[in-house]
């Protein structure tokens, strides 16, 4: 980066595991006030610190007294970062729930009151110039001034929400890895860092276990705010790892033009290796682009344009008539697709029966329901687009 830039660092409960990460934290740190950046630094629990608070209470305790009792591993953090850093002759200063300037209000469901946070983190951001505030991650408060949580990944929840709301040119997220990797290196053979990957990639892996940032934060991202996940032992808060860019986008989008549905039966196809491969192949060598596809016991169903469905048919039924193992092939035509898109959508329990209860209830037929890590795909007749859409989008 070029020139003074507003940064908010997280450190993960690894990167402050021990004394020694401790003061590589704080050399980082350091480093970046000294090079004249504006740092806002926020903490987890050291190590394990939080789980084994939890697992310590094993007697009945209200939600306010257990809040209350995990907030120890963050405020022992903080008070440990920050010392660190004053004895490199870095003015520092702990903030914490209940202290004054503590500057994320929520209730007791981790439900964040926008206006109230936006304007205490705007007041928080007044004095970076001259003092590095080292929040406590994961926790906040109620307008009681009691203690409350943003729950799972709630450190990083703290962070790209500061980052949001002061205004900053990037949120750091300090891990003990590398970046988002372009597989698990425990499992695969050459996996590397990816230097940058767009929100709507992550979000997709960050569901299916490759979570380096936690989804729920990276929805207080905008588009004007980067993200970069670093190894804490890299030392450098402004370069490295990866760059997560972009923002969570929550999208209810219908399909312009009308999809076939092609389906290809035959007799326990998800138990023969390589038969949807052969299936596809085929598409795909004639140039048939495929919209969705969706697979039973006994069926493999795709769809794509109608301009290609007859092409198509003709090319799959070639593939049943010299396979023993499939049957037959159907086409249907005049199908309409509605997405529902969100980063929060596997946060939300229930979100299926959401969106297909009030179809139902419309007397609507649900063609099909397709869904991903963090979309949902409702297939409808043509003459039912309209209608659906719009109780979708009343819905959400």
């Amino acid at each position: 980066m070029g020139g003074p830039v507003r940064v908010v660092a997280k450190f993960g409960g690894t990167s402050l595991g021990t004394g020694d990460r401790i003061n590589r934290a704080a050399d980082s740190i350091a480093a970046a006030v000294e090079a004249g950046h504006e740092i806002a630094v926020v903490a987890s629990a050291m190590g394990n610190t939080t789980d084994e608070l939890l697992e310590e209470i094993e007697f009945e305790a209200e939600d306010r007294d257990r809040a209350e009792i995990v907030s120890m591993g963050e405020r022992t953090s903080v008070r440990m970062l920050k010392a660190a850093l004053a004895a490199r002759g870095i003015d520092a200063a702990f903030v914490e729930p209940g202290g004054d300037g503590w500057p994320i209000i929520a209730n007791d469901l981790g439900e964040v009151d926008v206006e109230a946070t936006t304007r205490r983190t705007q007041e928080l951001a007044a004095d970076l110039d001259a003092v590095v505030p080292v929040i406590t991650g994961f926790l906040a408060q109620n307008h009681a001034g009691e203690i409350t949580t943003l729950g799972r990944g709630g450190s990083d929840t703290t962070a790209v929400m500061l980052g949001r709301y002061i205004n900053a040119d990037e949120v750091v997220i300090v891990t003990d890895v590398e970046g988002v990797m372009t597989g698990d290196p425990r499992v695969v053979e050459g996996a590397r860092n990816v230097g940058r990957i767009t929100v709507d990639e992550l979000r997709n892996l960050s569901f299916r276990g490759a979570e380096v940032v936690a989804p729920s934060a990276l929805s207080y991202k905008d588009d004007g705010l980067g993200v970069r996940v670093v190894h804490y032992q890299h030392g450098d808060l402004l370069t490295g790892g990866t760059l997560i860019e972009g923002e969570f986008e929550n999208l209810i989008d219908m399909q312009e033009a009308a999809l076939s549905c092609i389906t290809v039966a035959g007799r326990s196809l998800r138990n023969s290796p390589g038969i949807l491969a052969d299936l596809s192949q085929v598409l795909r060598d004639a140039g048939v682009n495929i919209d969705a596809v969706a697979s039973g016991m006994d069926s493999v169903t795709f769809y794509m344009s109608e301009e290609r469905s007859k092409e198509a048919e003709n090319l799959l039924h070639s593939k049943v008539v010299e396979d023993q193992t499939l049957s037959s092939v159907t086409v249907e035509d005049r199908i309409a697709v509605i997405r529902v898109t969100g980063g929060e959508l596997p946060n939300r329990p229930g979100v299926i029966l959401d969106i297909v209860q009030p179809i139902s209830e419309a007397g609507i037929n649900i063609h099909d329901v397709i869904t991903s890590a963090t979309s949902v795909a409702v297939f409808v007749a043509w003459d039912d687009r309209e209608q659906t859409l719009n109780i979708v989008q009343n819905e959400f």
